[in-house]
Protein backbone atom coordinates (compact mmCIF):
# COMPACT_ATOMS: atom_id res chain seq x y z
CA UNK A 1 0.00 0.00 0.00
CA UNK A 2 1.66 3.64 -1.05
CA UNK A 3 1.33 6.35 1.92
CA UNK A 4 0.89 9.69 0.98
CA UNK A 5 4.41 10.36 1.46
CA UNK A 6 4.72 7.75 -1.20
CA UNK A 7 2.57 9.64 -3.41
CA UNK A 8 4.18 12.98 -3.33
CA UNK A 9 7.75 11.20 -5.16
CA UNK A 10 5.76 8.61 -7.53
CA UNK A 11 6.86 9.36 -10.94
CA UNK A 12 3.01 9.42 -12.89
CA UNK A 13 2.88 8.45 -16.52
CA UNK A 14 2.59 11.61 -18.17
CA UNK A 15 3.95 15.19 -17.43
CA UNK A 16 4.87 16.33 -14.19
CA UNK A 17 1.69 18.56 -13.82
CA UNK A 18 -0.37 15.90 -13.99
CA UNK A 19 1.18 13.84 -10.96
CA UNK A 20 1.30 17.06 -8.96
CA UNK A 21 -2.58 17.69 -9.49
CA UNK A 22 -3.15 14.19 -8.75
CA UNK A 23 -1.04 14.86 -5.69
CA UNK A 24 -2.68 18.09 -4.65
CA UNK A 25 -5.86 17.21 -5.27
CA UNK A 26 -5.74 13.45 -3.34
CA UNK A 27 -4.74 15.87 -0.44
CA UNK A 28 -7.27 18.34 -0.27
CA UNK A 29 -9.86 15.33 -0.68
CA UNK A 30 -8.46 14.13 2.47
CA UNK A 31 -7.91 17.51 4.67
CA UNK A 32 -10.97 18.82 3.63
CA UNK A 33 -13.36 16.43 5.51
CA UNK A 34 -14.27 16.68 9.21
CA UNK A 35 -14.34 13.31 9.89
CA UNK A 36 -11.16 11.67 10.67
CA UNK A 37 -9.94 9.21 7.67
CA UNK A 38 -6.48 6.74 7.87
CA UNK A 39 -5.15 3.86 6.12
CA UNK A 40 -3.48 1.07 7.25
CA UNK A 41 -1.94 -2.00 5.81
CA UNK A 42 -2.35 -6.08 6.37
CA UNK A 43 0.05 -5.29 9.48
CA UNK A 44 -2.33 -2.79 11.04
CA UNK A 45 0.38 0.29 10.57
CA UNK A 46 -0.65 3.80 9.44
CA UNK A 47 -0.09 4.87 5.87
CA UNK A 48 -2.22 7.95 5.43
CA UNK A 49 -4.13 9.70 7.92
CA UNK A 50 -5.94 13.08 7.43
CA UNK A 51 -5.68 16.68 9.50
CA UNK A 52 -9.11 16.28 11.18
CA UNK A 53 -7.87 12.39 11.98
CA UNK A 54 -4.89 13.89 13.80
CA UNK A 55 -6.10 16.63 15.47
CA UNK A 56 -8.88 14.43 16.71
CA UNK A 57 -6.28 11.98 18.19
CA UNK A 58 -4.08 14.65 19.45
CA UNK A 59 -1.33 13.46 17.16
CA UNK A 60 0.38 15.66 14.14
CA UNK A 61 0.42 13.30 11.04
CA UNK A 62 4.15 12.64 10.95
CA UNK A 63 3.77 11.31 14.18
CA UNK A 64 1.10 8.73 13.57
CA UNK A 65 2.66 7.44 10.16
CA UNK A 66 4.00 4.18 10.15
CA UNK A 67 2.80 3.16 13.71
CA UNK A 68 0.62 0.76 14.84
CA UNK A 69 -2.89 2.01 15.11
CA UNK A 70 -4.37 -0.37 16.98
CA UNK A 71 -1.46 -0.22 19.76
CA UNK A 72 -1.94 3.32 19.19
CA UNK A 73 -5.46 4.11 19.67
CA UNK A 74 -7.88 1.34 19.98
CA UNK A 75 -5.48 -0.34 22.96
CA UNK A 76 -7.51 -0.69 25.65
CA UNK A 77 -11.62 -0.19 26.22
CA UNK A 78 -12.77 2.58 27.59
CA UNK A 79 -12.79 1.35 31.25
CA UNK A 80 -9.24 0.62 30.88
CA UNK A 81 -9.09 -3.12 30.18
CA UNK A 82 -6.58 -4.17 27.27
CA UNK A 83 -7.48 -4.54 24.09
CA UNK A 84 -6.06 -7.64 22.46
CA UNK A 85 -5.42 -6.98 18.97
CA UNK A 86 -6.30 -9.92 17.54
CA UNK A 87 -9.96 -8.97 18.64
CA UNK A 88 -9.82 -5.46 17.00
CA UNK A 89 -13.00 -5.60 14.34
CA UNK A 90 -11.23 -3.44 12.06
CA UNK A 91 -8.06 -5.52 11.75
CA UNK A 92 -10.21 -8.93 12.24
CA UNK A 93 -12.55 -7.70 9.12
CA UNK A 94 -10.21 -6.62 6.42
CA UNK A 95 -7.89 -9.61 7.30
CA UNK A 96 -11.06 -11.61 6.02
CA UNK A 97 -11.91 -9.59 3.09
CA UNK A 98 -14.92 -8.07 4.73
CA UNK A 99 -16.37 -4.31 5.93
CA UNK A 100 -17.41 -3.26 9.61
CA UNK A 101 -19.10 -0.30 11.36
CA UNK A 102 -18.89 -0.23 15.24
CA UNK A 103 -20.60 2.51 17.54
CA UNK A 104 -20.19 1.26 21.21
CA UNK A 105 -16.11 1.71 21.81
CA UNK A 106 -13.44 4.31 22.26
CA UNK A 107 -10.36 5.82 20.61
CA UNK A 108 -7.49 7.20 22.77
CA UNK A 109 -6.18 10.85 22.30
CA UNK A 110 -1.91 11.38 22.90
CA UNK A 111 -2.67 12.53 26.54
CA UNK A 112 -4.50 9.39 27.59
CA UNK A 113 -8.19 10.47 27.23
CA UNK A 114 -10.70 8.22 25.58
CA UNK A 115 -13.65 9.47 23.37
CA UNK A 116 -16.68 7.49 22.12
CA UNK A 117 -16.33 6.77 18.54
CA UNK A 118 -18.17 5.53 15.74
CA UNK A 119 -15.81 4.06 12.97
CA UNK A 120 -16.37 2.28 9.92
CA UNK A 121 -13.64 -0.06 7.92
CA UNK A 122 -13.49 -0.81 4.39
CA UNK A 123 -10.64 -2.83 2.63
CA UNK A 124 -8.22 -1.57 0.16
CA UNK A 125 -7.79 -3.45 -2.86
CA UNK A 126 -5.05 -3.69 -5.49
CA UNK A 127 -4.54 -5.95 -8.24
CA UNK A 128 -7.67 -8.16 -6.74
CA UNK A 129 -6.18 -8.21 -3.58
CA UNK A 130 -6.49 -6.58 -0.24
CA UNK A 131 -3.77 -4.70 0.59
CA UNK A 132 -5.04 -2.80 3.74
CA UNK A 133 -7.77 -0.81 5.30
CA UNK A 134 -9.56 2.59 5.17
CA UNK A 135 -10.80 3.61 8.44
CA UNK A 136 -13.50 6.39 8.73
CA UNK A 137 -14.00 7.86 12.03
CA UNK A 138 -15.68 10.59 14.16
CA UNK A 139 -16.07 11.57 17.75
CA UNK A 140 -19.73 10.91 18.94
CA UNK A 141 -19.01 11.79 22.22
CA UNK A 142 -22.13 14.47 22.76
CA UNK A 143 -24.30 12.38 20.94
CA UNK A 144 -23.18 9.41 23.32
CA UNK A 145 -23.97 11.82 26.23
CA UNK A 146 -27.21 12.86 24.75
CA UNK A 147 -28.08 9.48 24.77
CA UNK A 148 -26.98 8.43 28.28
CA UNK A 149 -29.34 11.49 29.54
CA UNK A 150 -32.28 10.37 27.30
CA UNK A 151 -31.51 6.86 29.07
CA UNK A 152 -31.22 8.46 31.98
CA UNK A 153 -34.28 10.34 31.74
CA UNK A 154 -36.59 7.39 30.22
CA UNK A 155 -35.08 5.20 33.52
CA UNK A 156 -36.35 7.82 35.43
CA UNK A 157 -40.19 8.50 33.95
CA UNK A 158 -40.49 4.54 34.28
CA UNK A 159 -39.30 4.33 38.55
CA UNK A 160 -41.70 7.78 37.92
CA UNK A 161 -44.32 5.55 35.79
CA UNK A 162 -44.00 2.42 38.07
CA UNK A 163 -43.95 4.12 41.79
CA UNK A 164 -47.18 5.96 40.64
CA UNK A 165 -48.53 2.71 39.41
CA UNK A 166 -47.34 0.97 42.24
CA UNK A 167 -49.52 3.98 44.60
CA UNK A 168 -52.65 3.61 42.11
CA UNK A 169 -52.62 -0.09 42.47
CA UNK A 170 -52.57 0.36 46.41
CA UNK A 171 -55.67 3.14 46.23
CA UNK A 172 -57.62 0.95 44.17
CA UNK A 173 -56.99 -1.91 46.74
CA UNK A 174 -58.13 0.32 49.57
CA UNK A 175 -60.94 1.52 47.53
CA UNK A 176 -61.88 -2.42 46.83
CA UNK A 177 -61.37 -2.82 50.59
CA UNK A 178 -62.92 -0.22 51.75
CA UNK A 179 -66.00 -0.61 49.06
CA UNK A 180 -66.27 -4.63 50.19
CA UNK A 181 -66.02 -3.37 53.76
CA UNK A 182 -69.00 -1.11 53.06
CA UNK A 183 -70.47 -4.41 51.39
CA UNK A 184 -70.64 -6.28 54.75
CA UNK A 185 -71.65 -3.73 57.04
CA UNK A 186 -74.19 -2.92 54.90
CA UNK A 187 -75.37 -6.54 54.63
CA UNK A 188 -74.51 -7.20 58.48
CA UNK A 189 -78.02 -4.20 58.85
CA UNK A 190 -79.80 -6.01 56.43
CA UNK A 191 -79.44 -8.70 58.42
CA UNK A 192 -80.09 -6.91 61.66
CA UNK A 193 -82.94 -4.69 60.49
CA UNK A 194 -84.52 -7.81 59.17
CA UNK A 195 -83.77 -9.60 62.79
CA UNK A 196 -85.71 -6.85 64.31
CA UNK A 197 -88.40 -6.41 61.81
CA UNK A 198 -89.05 -10.30 62.54
CA UNK A 199 -88.81 -9.90 65.71
CA UNK A 200 -90.62 -6.95 66.81
CA UNK A 201 -93.26 -6.40 64.05
CA UNK A 202 -94.00 -9.31 62.79
CA UNK A 203 -94.24 -10.89 66.66
CA UNK A 204 -96.95 -7.57 66.92
CA UNK A 205 -98.64 -8.89 64.12
CA UNK A 206 -98.82 -12.51 65.11
CA UNK A 207 -100.64 -11.17 68.29
CA UNK A 208 -102.64 -9.03 66.41
CA UNK A 209 -104.21 -11.54 64.66
CA UNK A 210 -104.83 -13.63 67.76
CA UNK A 211 -106.49 -10.94 69.23
CA UNK A 212 -108.74 -10.19 65.89
CA UNK A 213 -109.56 -13.68 66.07
CA UNK A 214 -110.36 -13.55 69.31
CA UNK A 215 -112.91 -10.82 68.72
CA UNK A 216 -114.45 -12.49 66.31
CA UNK A 217 -115.36 -15.53 67.92
CA UNK A 218 -117.35 -13.26 70.35
CA UNK A 219 -119.06 -11.56 68.04
CA UNK A 220 -120.08 -14.24 65.75
CA UNK A 221 -123.84 -12.87 66.58
CA UNK A 222 -123.48 -9.33 65.10
CA UNK A 223 -122.88 -9.14 61.82
CA UNK A 224 -121.43 -5.87 60.77
CA UNK A 225 -118.51 -6.33 63.86
CA UNK A 226 -118.09 -9.50 62.42
CA UNK A 227 -117.32 -7.93 59.10
CA UNK A 228 -114.98 -5.79 60.05
CA UNK A 229 -113.01 -8.56 62.26
CA UNK A 230 -112.83 -10.76 59.11
CA UNK A 231 -111.51 -7.11 57.02
CA UNK A 232 -109.44 -6.74 59.28
CA UNK A 233 -108.14 -10.30 59.59
CA UNK A 234 -107.16 -9.90 55.61
CA UNK A 235 -105.12 -6.69 56.53
CA UNK A 236 -103.39 -8.07 58.94
CA UNK A 237 -102.24 -11.17 57.02
CA UNK A 238 -101.14 -8.66 54.07
CA UNK A 239 -98.90 -6.76 56.24
CA UNK A 240 -97.59 -10.25 57.52
CA UNK A 241 -97.14 -10.87 53.93
CA UNK A 242 -95.54 -7.89 53.13
CA UNK A 243 -93.32 -7.67 56.31
CA UNK A 244 -92.44 -11.13 55.01
CA UNK A 245 -91.30 -10.36 51.78
CA UNK A 246 -89.39 -6.85 53.34
CA UNK A 247 -87.16 -9.32 55.56
CA UNK A 248 -86.25 -11.47 52.16
CA UNK A 249 -85.73 -8.18 50.67
CA UNK A 250 -83.24 -7.52 53.10
CA UNK A 251 -81.47 -10.53 53.55
CA UNK A 252 -83.38 -13.81 52.43
CA UNK A 253 -82.93 -16.51 55.31
CA UNK A 254 -82.58 -19.11 53.22
CA UNK A 255 -79.09 -18.03 52.52
CA UNK A 256 -77.84 -18.79 56.07
CA UNK A 257 -79.92 -21.38 57.27
CA UNK A 258 -79.78 -23.72 54.04
CA UNK A 259 -76.69 -21.65 51.98
CA UNK A 260 -76.10 -20.33 48.85
CA UNK A 261 -77.23 -23.37 46.12
CA UNK A 262 -80.93 -23.31 47.64
CA UNK A 263 -81.06 -19.85 47.54
CA UNK A 264 -79.60 -19.30 43.95
CA UNK A 265 -82.46 -22.14 43.50
CA UNK A 266 -84.67 -19.95 45.09
CA UNK A 267 -84.02 -17.12 43.49
CA UNK A 268 -84.12 -18.76 40.37
CA UNK A 269 -87.89 -19.48 40.79
CA UNK A 270 -88.57 -16.27 42.67
CA UNK A 271 -87.27 -14.68 39.11
CA UNK A 272 -89.39 -16.85 36.69
CA UNK A 273 -92.58 -16.59 39.04
CA UNK A 274 -92.54 -12.59 38.65
CA UNK A 275 -91.18 -12.31 35.28
CA UNK A 276 -92.67 -15.17 33.21
CA UNK A 277 -90.14 -15.81 31.25
CA UNK A 278 -89.35 -19.84 30.06
CA UNK A 279 -86.13 -20.08 31.50
CA UNK A 280 -83.66 -23.34 30.81
CA UNK A 281 -81.93 -23.59 34.11
CA UNK A 282 -79.50 -25.88 34.82
CA UNK A 283 -77.61 -26.51 38.38
CA UNK A 284 -74.38 -28.62 38.10
CA UNK A 285 -73.29 -29.25 41.60
CA UNK A 286 -70.19 -31.44 42.15
CA UNK A 287 -70.76 -34.08 45.22
CA UNK A 288 -67.00 -32.92 45.80
CA UNK A 289 -67.48 -29.12 46.18
CA UNK A 290 -68.25 -27.25 48.93
CA UNK A 291 -70.87 -23.99 48.02
CA UNK A 292 -69.10 -20.52 49.69
CA UNK A 293 -70.04 -19.49 52.74
CA UNK A 294 -69.96 -15.93 54.97
CA UNK A 295 -69.07 -12.89 52.91
CA UNK A 296 -68.13 -15.06 49.31
CA UNK A 297 -71.30 -16.13 49.31
CA UNK A 298 -73.31 -13.12 50.05
CA UNK A 299 -71.59 -11.53 47.13
CA UNK A 300 -71.79 -14.49 44.72
CA UNK A 301 -75.71 -13.96 45.50
CA UNK A 302 -76.14 -10.27 45.13
CA UNK A 303 -74.35 -10.44 41.69
CA UNK A 304 -76.69 -13.25 40.55
CA UNK A 305 -79.67 -11.09 41.87
CA UNK A 306 -78.04 -8.23 39.74
CA UNK A 307 -78.16 -10.59 36.69
CA UNK A 308 -81.54 -11.65 36.84
CA UNK A 309 -82.91 -7.77 37.69
CA UNK A 310 -81.23 -6.73 34.79
CA UNK A 311 -82.54 -9.38 32.67
CA UNK A 312 -86.30 -8.69 34.28
CA UNK A 313 -85.79 -4.51 33.88
CA UNK A 314 -84.06 -3.81 30.69
CA UNK A 315 -83.59 -7.11 28.06
CA UNK A 316 -87.18 -7.45 26.72
CA UNK A 317 -86.29 -10.53 26.31
CA UNK A 318 -88.66 -14.00 25.81
CA UNK A 319 -86.67 -16.19 27.29
CA UNK A 320 -83.70 -16.99 29.52
CA UNK A 321 -80.84 -19.19 30.27
CA UNK A 322 -79.40 -19.58 33.55
CA UNK A 323 -76.46 -22.15 34.40
CA UNK A 324 -74.89 -22.32 37.71
CA UNK A 325 -72.11 -24.73 38.00
CA UNK A 326 -69.90 -25.93 41.30
CA UNK A 327 -66.61 -27.23 41.30
CA UNK A 328 -64.18 -27.76 44.01
CA UNK A 329 -62.26 -24.84 42.37
CA UNK A 330 -64.62 -22.35 41.06
CA UNK A 331 -68.08 -21.25 41.01
CA UNK A 332 -69.69 -20.14 37.78
CA UNK A 333 -72.88 -18.35 37.18
CA UNK A 334 -74.37 -17.31 34.02
CA UNK A 335 -77.51 -15.44 32.72
CA UNK A 336 -78.42 -15.44 28.90
CA UNK A 337 -81.61 -13.74 27.08
CA UNK A 338 -82.00 -13.42 23.89
CA UNK A 339 -83.10 -9.59 24.18
CA UNK A 340 -82.16 -5.87 22.84
CA UNK A 341 -78.17 -6.75 24.07
CA UNK A 342 -76.60 -3.97 25.76
CA UNK A 343 -75.38 -0.70 24.55
CA UNK A 344 -71.67 -0.76 24.49
CA UNK A 345 -71.98 2.99 25.75
CA UNK A 346 -73.70 1.87 28.56
CA UNK A 347 -70.88 -0.72 29.84
CA UNK A 348 -68.12 2.05 29.42
CA UNK A 349 -70.86 4.60 31.29
CA UNK A 350 -68.88 5.52 34.78
CA UNK A 351 -72.32 5.52 36.10
CA UNK A 352 -73.50 1.98 35.07
CA UNK A 353 -73.07 1.56 38.86
CA UNK A 354 -75.14 -2.08 38.75
CA UNK A 355 -72.62 -3.30 36.49
CA UNK A 356 -69.69 -1.70 38.16
CA UNK A 357 -70.54 -2.82 41.64
CA UNK A 358 -70.73 -6.72 40.02
CA UNK A 359 -67.44 -5.63 38.75
CA UNK A 360 -66.08 -4.90 42.07
CA UNK A 361 -67.85 -7.65 43.84
CA UNK A 362 -66.06 -9.76 41.93
CA UNK A 363 -62.57 -8.43 41.37
CA UNK A 364 -62.36 -8.49 45.87
CA UNK A 365 -62.38 -12.36 45.43
CA UNK A 366 -60.87 -12.63 42.42
CA UNK A 367 -63.35 -13.07 40.31
CA UNK A 368 -64.05 -12.27 36.76
CA UNK A 369 -66.85 -10.83 34.88
CA UNK A 370 -67.73 -10.89 31.35
CA UNK A 371 -70.56 -9.40 29.44
CA UNK A 372 -70.68 -10.50 26.22
CA UNK A 373 -72.90 -10.28 22.77
CA UNK A 374 -73.18 -6.52 23.80
CA UNK A 375 -74.54 -4.26 20.91
CA UNK A 376 -74.70 -0.46 19.58
CA UNK A 377 -77.18 1.73 20.60
CA UNK A 378 -78.41 1.90 16.75
CA UNK A 379 -77.91 -2.14 16.74
CA UNK A 380 -80.22 -2.26 19.80
CA UNK A 381 -83.20 0.20 18.70
CA UNK A 382 -82.76 -1.26 15.09
CA UNK A 383 -83.29 -4.90 16.89
CA UNK A 384 -85.88 -4.05 19.06
CA UNK A 385 -89.25 -5.06 16.59
CA UNK A 386 -87.85 -7.90 14.90
CA UNK A 387 -89.07 -9.96 18.07
CA UNK A 388 -88.22 -13.48 17.70
CA UNK A 389 -85.51 -12.77 15.06
CA UNK A 390 -82.66 -14.51 16.88
CA UNK A 391 -80.11 -12.45 14.82
CA UNK A 392 -81.65 -9.04 15.11
CA UNK A 393 -81.98 -9.49 19.28
CA UNK A 394 -78.53 -10.96 19.64
CA UNK A 395 -79.08 -10.59 23.85
CA UNK A 396 -76.84 -10.39 26.50
CA UNK A 397 -74.63 -12.95 28.53
CA UNK A 398 -73.16 -12.16 31.77
CA UNK A 399 -70.41 -14.64 33.37
CA UNK A 400 -69.42 -14.85 36.55
CA UNK A 401 -66.58 -17.16 37.70
CA UNK A 402 -65.38 -16.81 41.21
CA UNK A 403 -62.34 -19.02 42.64
CA UNK A 404 -62.78 -21.20 45.61
CA UNK A 405 -60.04 -21.64 47.78
CA UNK A 406 -59.94 -24.51 49.96
CA UNK A 407 -61.10 -23.31 53.06
CA UNK A 408 -64.25 -21.73 51.31
CA UNK A 409 -66.46 -23.85 53.12
CA UNK A 410 -64.92 -23.13 56.12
Amino acid sequence: MQTLQQIRHIDFTGPAGDSTLLRDKLTLLLDSTGEGIYGIDLEGRCTFINRAGAQMLGYTVEQVLGKNMHELVHHSHEHGEHYPEEECPILKAFRKGESCRVDQEVFWRANGTCFATEYSSYQIIDGGEVRGAVITFSDISKRRLAEEQLQRAKAELEQRVAERTRELSVALTQVRELSAHAHSVREDERTRIAREIHDELGSLLVALKLDVNWMASRVADREPVARKCASMNRLIETAVDNVGRIITDLRPSILDHQGLVAALEWQVQEFSEATELPCDVEFDISPQAFAPQGTLATAAFRIFQEMLSNVAQHSQATQAKIVVRLTPDELLMEVEDNGIGVPAAALANPKSYGVMGMRERALHFAGALSIENAVDGASAAAGAPESGNAAANRGTRVRLVLPLRNDSHA
